[in-house]
């Protein structure tokens, strides 16, 4: 199977330097999602005629990523990752200013309008990834993509940060932290002018454009890569987007929440200091399935109370098991498809990733408010709820080791 390169380069410095810029927007741009995450279903929940839909702005922010991804796949295709991330960083910032304006007009349909957009950001987010990927050789390929994700440590730290010195700054609730949206995407964007990632040369005519989207997804490698980042990933914001409400339900303050979602976050990023050198030691698929037992262990934890130190080990046992099964499953992928797939494909997996991210959000805040009477009954349902979904991303991995492996060449 030939890879997303066309040969390994001479030196992994260009890639390097990439790192560094995309490490340093995952800082600072990536902020804004524990930010907005941490606050997104408690504002939801004070504008919402119905509580039932309190997680409905996070649900749109997932459905506006969804959406956009094969777009941005295609900008990125045709004009470079720069444009592509430029393009990301204004739709954050509209976000910004139009979540501020729902806040202060205490305009729900408006607040939604500003959570769509954000999506525009978390989908230009979810190729950092494959950007770090794109100048480096097969060896340093999987240490690079986990690199620039470690740079989320920053901004687990930072945004839920941002959120206690900002969410009472003014008269009207988290309009302080929507302000602080909006600097943080007009700053962070200026990093990319430092970004150096060649465009793919354009097709020539009668050129091998490589596999359609149909060979491509019923590829087994390629469509287990993309089970194993969905269930990751959906499961992760399916207990994240209630988590707040639970925390403040079961009788915590908003602080306490911050905190919960800090551990959470720097328990996503911090494993990936090491997670890359996992996977080129032991292989992506052993990871990955190491990050389905670990997103088990955090709903089992999650079942056994509702004490602030069961919040604590649930959430970080959920961002390490996330880290694993999506840096893996990212790496599986990117050593999966060509060059001339490289576009086509990124946008297809992330449509199916936040496709799946989506349905999760919708469905997390329906069990988190209205499966049950009380707050322990919808965090139970929401955490039980993670079962079908792991007998289904284990058995595709399964399925993959069983495969023979002429069925990928």
């Amino acid at each position: 199977m030939t890879t997303i390169s066309d040969g390994p380069p001479a030196s992994d410095n260009l890639a390097k330097r990439n790192v560094v810029v995309l490490v340093l927007a995952q800082a600072v741009l990536g902020a804004q999602m524990p930010m907005i995450f941490t606050i997104g279903g408690l504002a939801g929940q004070s504008l919402a005629a119905n509580p039932c839909l309190a997680t409905l702005p996070i649900s749109l922010i997932v459905l506006g990523s969804m959406l956009t991804a094969t777009p941005l796949s295609a900008i990125m295709q045709r004009f470079g990752r720069r444009a592509g991330f430029f393009v990301g960083a204004a739709g954050g910032c509209a976000g910004g200013i139009i979540g501020a304006l729902g806040l202060y007009h205490a305009s729900f349909p408006l607040f939604l309008l500003g959570s769509f957009c954000t999506g525009i950001y978390l989908s230009a987010h979810g190729f950092y990834r494959f950007a770090a990927a794109d100048t480096a050789s097969d060896s340093f390929r999987p240490k690079a993509i986990s690199y620039v994700m470690a740079g989320g440590l920053a901004a687990a730290v930072i945004g839920p940060q941002v959120v206690k010195l900002t969410a009472d700054a003014f008269v009207i609730p988290f309009l302080g932290t929507y302000a602080a949206v909006i600097a943080v995407n007009l700053l962070g964007a200026l990093l990319f002018l430092l970004l150096d990632i060649p465009a793919p040369a354009p097709a020539a005519a009668g050129a091998d454009r490589g596999r359609s989207r149909w060979q491509l997804i019923t590829t087994p490698r390629i469509a287990v890569a993309v089970i194993c980042a969905t269930v990751s990933y959906a499961l992760m914001n399916l207990v994240m987007t209630s988590t707040p409400l639970a925390v403040v339900g079961c009788g915590f303050d908003k602080n306490n929440a911050a905190d919960v979602v800090t551990s959470h976050v720097l328990a996503m990023y911090v494993p990936s200091f090491f997670t890359g050198h996992l996977v080129a030691r032991f292989g992506a698929q052993r990871i990955m399935g190491l990050g389905l037992l670990i997103l088990a262990g955090a709903g089992a934890v999650a079942l056994q109370g509702v004490q602030l130190e069961n919040f604590f080990l649930a959430l970080i046992l959920l961002g390490i098991g996330w880290n694993f099964g999506f840096i893996g499953a990212t790496t599986l992928l990117a050593s999966a498809h060509t060059l001339a797939e490289r576009g086509r494909m990124q946008g297809l997996n992330d449509l199916i990733v936040f496709g799946g991210v989506t349905c999760a959000s919708l469905a997390s805040g329906g069990l988190m408010n209205c499966s049950g009477g009380t707050a322990i009954e919808g965090w139970n349902a929401v955490n039980m709820a993670m079962a079908p979904a792991l007998v289904l991303a284990g058995g595709a991995l399964i399925w993959l080791a069983l495969q023979p492996k002429h069925r990928d060449a």
